[in-house]
């Protein structure tokens, strides 16, 4: 299995992206530290995990809270001694034109999408370090490539990542720890469900391909990195 014996987190597990990647990577022999903050999404995860022969640790955890993410990563040092893989798929969006949006939502696209990455990495580099290994994926948007009207201040929070990755994965390149930004572009998820008049759901990604991409750039060998992967429907930007 591609990452046998290997120990990951995944926050936003317990839907969408998030519990896609975190069962592929289950299904591959990856003990899966779940994070979210909904305890009983976590549980269900931690049992589709076990169906498939995997082994998971559900953590309730906010990542825009710094003691929550260090609670985490303390648990799973501490039940597993190490961590090789980081995953933050935690996300929040909200879509419309920049003169409807409220400044409540723009705070919380910036807590969970940029503050949330910040702790979640900053909290694994140490033990990453001092084994000389590890990769880091956060999951970005194609709305860093492309520019896409109603998405401007998730569009923000967004390139803040992908900065924030380019910038982590220089300084991190010397101490053997690979960091990298996934860009999917739209993903057919519960998110849809509160838009009005979404794009047609049917032509979108399935949260499995964006796993099937977080499982490439993590079961890359040593030597390699893959630093930045955009993902998109085949029918390009719906």
């Amino acid at each position: 299995m591609k990452l046998a014996e290997q120990v990951a987190i995944v926050t936003g597990a317990g839907r969408g992206n998030g519990r896609a990647v975190a069962l592929a990577f289950a299904r591959e022999g990856a003990v899966v530290a779940l994070a979210s903050r909904t305890a009983s999404e976590l549980d269900a995860v931690k049992a589709e995990a076990k169906g498939l022969g995997g082994r998971a640790l559900p953590v309730q955890t906010d990542v825009t809270q710094e003691g929550s993410v260090a609670a985490l990563v303390d648990r799973v040092l501490a039940d597993f001694g190490r961590i090789d893989i980081l995953v933050t798929a935690a996300g929040a969006a909200a879509f419309g034109p920049v003169l409807d949006s409220k400044i409540e939502e723009w705070e919380r696209m910036v807590a969970v999408n940029l503050r949330g990455v910040f702790l979640a990495c900053r909290a694994v580099l140490a033990p990453m370090i001092n084994r000389r290994r590890g990769t880091i994926i956060n999951i970005a948007s194609l709305a860093v490539k492309r520019p896409i009207p109603g998405c401007a201040a998730y569009a923000a929070s967004k390139h803040g990542v992908l900065g924030f990755t380019q910038a982590l994965a220089e300084e991190m390149r010397p101490h053997g720890v690979r960091v990298g930004a996934l860009c999917p572009g739209a993903v057919d998820t519960r998110l849809w469900d509160s838009v009005p008049n979404p794009p047609d759901r049917s032509r979108m990604l399935r949260p499995e391909d964006v796993a099937q991409a977080a499982l490439l750039m993590a079961s890359l060998p040593p030597h390699a990195a893959l630093e930045e992967l955009t993902i998109l429907p085949s029918a390009g930007i719906l």
